[in-house]
Parts: structure tokens; sequence; C-alpha cells
């Protein structure tokens, strides 16, 4: 266990527990969708409990609510994350190798969207990847996030057409 949830106590330990228990899966799928690599997933969310268990009165009590907080601090530690690493790619004056090579046209496609998708910015993608691969409604993801639900069918259309430009330009 770790010293922040001894701190506060029992109680606190068991609640991050429960917060565990209960939204774990869900995201890590978000945290997959939205980073390169399952280590990266899986780093996301554990910095999204360590922050949980950090400072436990700030999690909302509610499974809606609990979740909604969950979602927007695991968004906001990826947004760091890709910040982070567009300040090292621009500092270091080079890109990414190119992954690709398999002559699949499913591995090619989805190597196209996800290249596609990680050039979005940080908000647009996290809604894409809701909305489009995990089937959230629209009021939901603006729930989730603390937006207007015309925010995020804004989001949806912007980057709509962005995934269409930049695969149509990878072809």
């Amino acid at each position: 266990m770790s010293p922040a949830a001894e701190a506060s106590g029992p109680d606190a330990a068991e609640r991050l527990s429960r917060l565990f228990d209960a939204h774990y899966d869900r995201l890590y799928r978000l945290a997959r969708r939205m980073s390169g690599s399952t280590d990266a997933a899986r780093d996301a969310v554990q910095d999204t409990f360590l922050r949980a268990a950090r400072s436990p009165h700030l999690v909302p009590d509610g499974a809606a609510s609990e979740e909604a907080w969950l979602v927007r601090v695991l968004v906001n530690i990826c947004r760091d994350e890709w910040r982070k690493r567009d300040v090292r790619r621009r500092a270091a004056f080079h890109l990414l190798p190119d992954r690709g090579g398999s002559s699949e046209s499913a591995l090619i496609a989805r190597t196209a969207i996800q290249q596609a998708l990680q050039s979005l910015p940080p908000r647009r993608r996290a809604i894409l990847v809701m909305y489009e691969l995990e089937g959230a409604s629209i009021p939901a993801i603006a729930a989730l996030l603390g937006i207007r639900a015309v925010t995020v069918r804004w989001h949806l259309s912007v980057g709509r057409g962005e995934l269409a430009r930049l695969i149509g330009t990878r072809s």
C-alpha cells in the first residue's frame, strides 16, 4: 500500500481499491487507444490511480462522478505525455521511423489510422476514440470531460475531417 493511502486511513485505501476494481478495465481500454503502446497505457492508468491515492479527497462520490474524474485525469496524463514526446521530437530534429512493413492491407489501414490519430490534438483524439472506438454517447463524453455536448460534436466533426485528410495524404 502506498504511504499516501496509508496516511489517509483505511477508508481511503479501501475506496481506492474499489475505484481500481470498478474502473481499471475501462481506463486501460481508453489509455490503450490513446497511447502508442500497452506499456504507455499501463503507465498512464497507474499514474491516474496514483493521483487518486495522493489526493483521495479530490475524487468525487458516486460511480459516474468517480469515472468522470478518473477519465479527466487519464486524458490529462496522456496529454502531458504527448507534449513531452513532441518536445523531445522537436529537440532531436528527427521523425520516428515508420513501423510498417507488412503487406496486409488491414495492418496498413490500422497503422495509418493510428498515425493519423496520434497527430490530432489531445482532446479531439480522446473524443474520437471514446465515440468511434468505444461507442460512448455524445452526452456521456461531454459529462466525462466536463464540456458541453455541442463541443463534443464540433470536435467529432473537425476530427473526422482531419483524419480523412491525414489518411488521404498517406496513400
